[in-house]
């Protein structure tokens, strides 16, 4: 079964977010537990939690249905101490959310090496602040999303997600969010069907489908190798509509939350049934 939804507001409060995705007809989403710009929040209230969890009962969302994103701020691979352990305790914060809220994954861009340290070094901080942040939690995996390798980024690659994943010593808690207007920036091309095939054959080979958690369905307003990262609604980027109607069509993306991170929210809806309609189409 394939789980379709986008990443929807929790404004006025995170038990909002399955109300949010239920109106849009999803049986996915995403959403921030706090906000994504700030590094302190507010503790997330028992009434909070509890609405939360009644709401996504009521509305049939199960902790598979669900990718909460972290902090946009946070750097799990800073190359200066205070970054460094700022962004580890925010990001053990947003576990620790996760696991009040029952849920099961946390997804995150991984960091950047900020041209201060090497590649290798980074990943090696990278998987050190997620062994860190697992060690004190339980329940909940945490997510790493392929990046479009914009400035310093790092995960662009499928060898640098390989490369994270190597260093995790609890293989069960980690995986990846593979975002199609990322990958697409990054240079994997996904225009063709042959060129869908030969991208995640790749992934398979060099990742694992074991690891993939969960996925945003964006097209690309940038162009293709650009690294450059900018979304765009389904059809209208320069990815264009196939590895949509091949991701919908491929029974290994399902079970895991496909989310729309599309730059319309008013035709969200129109967007999943739009990708329901290929499932049908073959």
């Amino acid at each position: 079964m394939k789980y379709i939804g986008a990443h929807v507001s929790a404004a006025g409060g995170i038990e909002n977010a399955p109300i949010n995705a239920h109106k849009i007809g999803a049986s996915a989403f995403a959403f921030f537990t706090k906000n994504q710009r700030q590094w302190q929040s507010k503790p997330l209230s028992q009434e909070s939690i509890e609405g939360f969890k009644e709401n996504c009962a009521l509305y049939n969302f199960t902790p598979e249905q669900i990718l909460p994103h972290d902090s946009y701020l946070i750097n799990l691979g800073h190359p200066e101490s205070e970054g460094l352990e700022k962004s580890r305790d925010a990001f053990l914060d947003e576990m620790q959310r996760c696991e009040q809220l029952g849920l099961k994954y946390l997804n995150f861009h991984p960091g950047s090496h900020l041209r201060k340290i090497s590649e290798d070094e980074c990943i090696k901080k990278i998987s050190e602040s997620i062994n860190l942040a697992l060690e004190a939690t339980s329940g909940v995996a945490a997510v790493i999303e392929n990046t479009a390798g914009q400035g310093s980024n790092l995960g662009f690659s499928f060898e640098q997600l390989a490369a994270m994943i190597d260093g995790v010593e609890d293989k069960t808690r980690v995986g990846i969010c593979y975002d199609t207007c990322h990958a697409f920036a990054a240079g994997y091309d996904m225009r063709s069907t042959d060129g869908c095939e030969k991208v995640f054959a790749d992934f398979e080979s060099t990742v694992g489908f074991e690891y993939l958690c969960g996925m945003h369905l964006n097209d690309s307003r940038s162009e293709f190798s650009s690294r450059v990262d900018r979304h765009h609604s389904l059809g209208l980027g320069n990815l264009g509509m196939n590895v949509f109607q091949f991701i919908m069509q491929d029974k290994r993306f399902d079970g895991i939350p496909l989310v729309l991170e599309t730059i319309d929210p008013s035709i969200w809806a129109d967007e999943i049934n739009l990708l329901r309609s290929f499932q049908t189409a073959v």
